[in-house]
């Protein structure tokens, strides 16, 4: 076991509150933080975030540098864009878009407005101009801040603040209860100053692309990929199949060989499913099980009575 002071580190020694990221990623492990970063090693060098989605891990982790990976190339060029543009001007812009399209804002006014309540939500008042907005973005051609400050208005707007796409590239999420609210506000507004703080780069390449030659021994590659026995909208359509899982075992191996510290987040065994690839290749490293329940998770919704069993996979 490690000691307590090594163990505290990654929450305690910058004393920096932990932040929950402006997009509601699926699979997303802000709620599972205060377990996962008591277990990350007490220096590191480079954290690289292998599947960074919304980047919840990597902003809160005490790094000298971290590297967020996706190869989702909308998702790094949006962060990208969060991190060099001034704040303000990404604040006059998100709001300029609202203004634009007519949609709502119960950050300045109340529900009555759009006559709705906080119960049904707000998006039979969005819907048309949503579609409109979403629509616009789909067939526009120029990629520059504007294009993904608008990106990230309709991931506001949308089911549940996610992002997806569909396989020809377009945005296809319909609309969602809430809007760009206050405490979206200040959700995004702690982001963007901790994005401008840090050592933060990006990276958009398929994990098996990723080169170790940016790491040292004081490094740490973190993984949370797709999880292969689940049905999350982000695993629909073969997306993460057995053969990836393979080739992420291996890229693990290849890691220790050279003497890389990983952490693997994944589940061992979800609704009666067991991953037994994952589990007989994890009982060469440390499994540290990990406590938490799905049963609020819309992916989730079914089924809730057989456990899901997460668990950290490490080789340090």
């Amino acid at each position: 076991m490690k000691p307590v002071s090594d163990a505290l580190f990654q929450l305690a020694a910058a004393k920096k509150e932990i932040l929950q990221s402006p997009l509601n990623y699926t699979g997303g492990k802000y709620k599972l933080l205060p377990q996962i970063l008591p277990l990350f090693p007490g220096h590191i060098s480079t954290f690289a975030d292998l599947f960074c989605g919304g980047c919840n891990v990597g902003i809160n982790v005490n790094a000298d540098r971290v590297i967020f990976n996706d190869r989702e190339q909308m998702l790094s060029c949006l962060f990208q864009t969060l991190r060099n543009l001034d704040k303000d001007e990404t604040f006059r812009l998100i709001d300029g878009i609202i203004a634009k399209y007519g949609l709502s804002d119960s950050s300045r006014n109340d529900y009555a407005k759009y006559g709705a309540d906080s119960s049904a939500g707000l998006g039979s008042y969005n819907k048309e101009n949503f579609l409109k907005m979403r629509h616009d973005f789909n067939y526009s051609t120029p990629q520059d801040y504007y294009f993904y400050i608008m990106l990230y208005v309709i991931v506001v707007y949308s089911f549940n603040n996610q992002i997806r796409f569909n396989s020809q590239g377009k945005f296809n999420l319909p609309v969602g209860k809430r809007d760009f609210n206050q405490k979206m506000r200040e959700k995004l507004s702690l982001f963007i100053d901790r994005l401008k703080e840090g050592n933060y780069q990006f990276s958009c390449k398929d994990f098996r692309d990723f080169k170790t030659d940016v790491l040292d021994k004081d490094s740490l590659v973190y993984c949370d990929p797709p999880y292969l026995i689940t049905c999350a909208s982000y695993n629909e359509n073969s997306q993460w199949t057995e053969q990836d899982e393979k080739d992420l075992l291996q890229y693990l191996d290849a890691l220790d060989s050279e003497g890389i510290r990983f952490a693997l987040s994944n589940v061992l065994e979800h609704k009666g499913r067991k991953n037994t690839l994952l589990m007989e290749w994890a009982k060469k490293y440390n499994i540290i099980h990990l406590d938490f329940d799905y049963s609020n998770s819309n992916y989730h919704a079914k089924n809730t009575d057989k456990k899901t069993q997460e668990a950290l996979i490490t080789n340090y």
